[in-house]
């Protein structure tokens, strides 16, 4: 055997020269693995300099340096590139989707909590936007809950006045323009922390925004939508 097991460090041999390169390398890939934290997991061209122990999950497809490394984490170390293969329920942080993610063994979960024998499991993800406010008494987002979501809740923060002649605004969707929130500020970093009732969403949906004592002119608003995901079994 020449590497372990579990997280592929290379073993030294006996009566090895040089025995100080084998045991950096197994040290550059400790510090990379331990707390595994990902830059990006759909990345397929190598960065032309990545920093130190910055690691990036290969997807298929990938280019250059990675070309053939599909799967593999891709660990920067002396200006190269070393490739690790992840082990079933390993855990990681993909920086660049903000959420935690499990390796079920083919591919990396985003925001996976669960990993059934199955594969089966279930995910909690945060969805953030930005929503441009336009003129009128409403704004309809783009359909950011998805079918079969269940939805815990809505936050958001205005990052740009709202202006207009509305002195407040609703948040909620069609039929319901106040489920996460009524009376809600305009000014530059007013906030909205809207839970609710964990509600099933069946088809993509959208939020409104609703203005109150007015209508909207311009702003902007970051909202970041709350919810689970359950995924089926693996195929037999």
């Amino acid at each position: 055997m020449t590497d372990t097991p579990r997280m592929s460090l290379p073993l030294l041999a006996p009566a090895q020269a040089q025995k100080h390169v084998t045991v950096n390398e197994a040290l550059s890939r400790i510090d990379a693995l331990t707390h595994l934290t990902l830059v990006s997991t759909d990345t397929a061209t190598p960065p032309a300099a990545a920093p130190e122990g910055e690691i990036y999950a290969v997807p298929p497809g990938a280019v250059n340096a990675w070309a053939g490394q599909d799967g593999q984490l891709a660990i920067a170390v002396n200006g190269g590139w070393v490739f690790v293969p992840p082990r079933r329920g390993w855990r990681a942080l993909v920086l660049d989707q903000g959420l935690p993610a499990i390796w079920d063994g083919a591919d990396w979960r985003p925001g996976a909590v669960t990993l059934a024998p199955s594969n089966a499991g279930m995910a909690m993800r945060s969805f953030e936007i930005t929503v441009p406010i336009t003129p009128g008494a409403t704004v309809t987002t783009p359909l950011v809950i998805p079918a079969r979501a269940i939805l815990f809740g809505v936050t958001g923060r205005v990052i740009e006045t709202i202006t207009g002649s509305a002195t407040l605004w609703r948040l909620g969707v069609s039929g319901d323009n106040g489920r996460f929130g009524v009376g809600l500020g305009i000014g530059l970093n007013s906030w909205v922390n809207g839970p609710a009732a964990p509600i099933v969403y069946w088809s993509p949906t959208a939020l409104l925004l609703t203005a109150q004592g007015g209508t909207f002119a311009g702003g902007s608003v970051r909202l970041v939508i709350h919810f689970a995901e359950l995924s089926l079994p693996a195929p037999v």
